[in-house]
């Protein structure tokens, strides 16, 4: 019947044929104009023999031992080198410090001991203010009978703390506060000098005409101390600031907020006026949850462009970890699964600094004893680790613990 269906050049298959059967009749099926009338059609395929698997009948035996291969340590030489730069100055070199610090020098990136030694251990410095100010209770528990002192505020900071350097931040000055002359300013920072003898660092107000004016004088009053300013902006006067670095022989933290491409313009224009051994960048720190993440990229970006050859980037980094006191749960009374704020706010800072110290800064501004001394017992293992040998760094898959 098939056959003869074909001959006519029809071919109907109705619900009664086996579709498959069927087809199964011919060698070869030519289809042409055709309109197919399927109500419920269901198709099972089996794959051709080619396509099917010959399973040895050989048992295979488990392996016996690890196949040994050849381990080759990524080990990176960069071009670039980080620059180092020194702060405050002894009586031998113009000022009257008892020591200095130098900070920079990285050939790699932090802590990576298996390619390169970090040659200076970051160094951390204690905020101190020239004028009563709000304070989270943990901090002002630590410091509460000093906060109208400010030497006696920074001597605390050494003689109990352990400061290795002192942050004085000229909050005084800002004409929304108590506009404080420049002339003030400068006596209140020569008060802190003769109280402590370890490098200070001078923070201004924010304000760029304040601050350039407030600089200017205590630059003079601290001639050959190589104080560290914080900060030239790219609002100020670059000129007029790199001249007044240059002229009295101090450092400069040159910020900017979390721009790659403003820090790099501000420097340049730095580099214009003074030695780049002169300059500290800050591109902004954010505290842990309120944009750490932004903070540590740019901050690690900064680094890496900087050892791979971008000499407007090879400056080293500072970092106001104080910032991570401006986080609500480092301070607020909370639930009771957040734990104790004494506890909490020092973990916050702790936390936001030991991020950024895996960034590569090298100049920490921070508040509460007990952040310093954990990110400085941290400091101190890492700087611990010498040049190894990065072959061994697969031995752990032997350990056995």
């Amino acid at each position: 019947m098939a056959e003869k269906k074909r001959e006519e050049g029809q071919l109907k298959i109705g619900s009664e044929n086996n579709f498959i059967d069927t087809l199964g009749k011919f060698q070869e099926l030519e289809l042409e104009d055709v309109e197919l009338e399927i109500g419920e059609l269901e198709l099972w395929i089996q794959p051709g023999t080619g396509a099917v698997a010959i399973q040895s009948t050989e048992k295979k035996s488990k392996p016996s031992q690890i196949v040994e291969t050849k381990f080759e340590p990524p080990i990176m030489e960069y071009p670039g080198q980080v620059l180092e730069v020194i702060l405050g100055a002894t009586k031998g070199e113009g000022g009257s410090r008892s020591k200095t610090f130098t900070i920079g020098g990285e050939r790699t990136l932090p802590y990576y001991s298996f390619e390169s030694n970090m040659p200076n251990p970051p160094v951390i410095s204690f905020d101190v203010f020239d004028t009563k100010i709000p304070l989270a209770k943990p901090v002002r528990a630590q410091v509460e009978e000093v906060l109208e002192d400010p030497p006696a505020w920074a001597k605390l900071s050494v003689d109990k703390f352990g400061a290795e350097m002192v942050n004085l931040h000229l909050i005084s000055i800002d004409p929304l506060i108590k506009d404080t002359s420049p002339k003030e300013a400068a006596k209140t920072v020569e008060n802190v000098l003769q109280a402590v003898d370890v490098p200070i660092a001078i923070g201004g107000c924010g304000d760029p005409s304040k601050d350039m004016k407030v600089f200017e004088k205590v630059a003079e009053v601290s001639e050959g101390e190589r104080l560290l300013f914080n900060s030239v902006t790219l609002d100020m006067d670059i000129e007029k600031m790199a001249n007044l670095m240059n002229k009295y022989g101090h450092i400069v933290i040159a910020f900017t907020s979390m721009n790659l491409d403003d820090a790099k313009e501000l420097n340049r224009k730095l580099f214009e006026f003074m030695p780049r051994e002169r300059i500290v960048i800050d591109t902004t720190t954010a505290a842990l949850g309120y944009g750490l993440d932004y903070a540590f990229t740019v901050m690690e970006r900064t680094r890496i462009s900087g050892l791979m050859g971008d000499d407007q980037l090879q400056n080293p980094m500072s970092s106001g970890t104080t910032n991570a006191w401006a986080a609500r749960e480092a301070w607020m009374k909370m639930e009771p699964e957040w734990g104790t704020r004494e506890q909490r706010g020092p973990i916050w800072e702790t936390v936001t600094a030991l991020t950024l110290l895996l960034a590569g800064v090298d100049y920490f501004m921070m508040m509460h004893p007990s952040a310093v001394r954990t990110v400085k017992d941290v400091i101190g293992n890492l700087m611990k680790s010498k040049i190894s040998k990065p072959e061994k760094y697969a031995e752990w898959i032997k350990m056995k613990i």
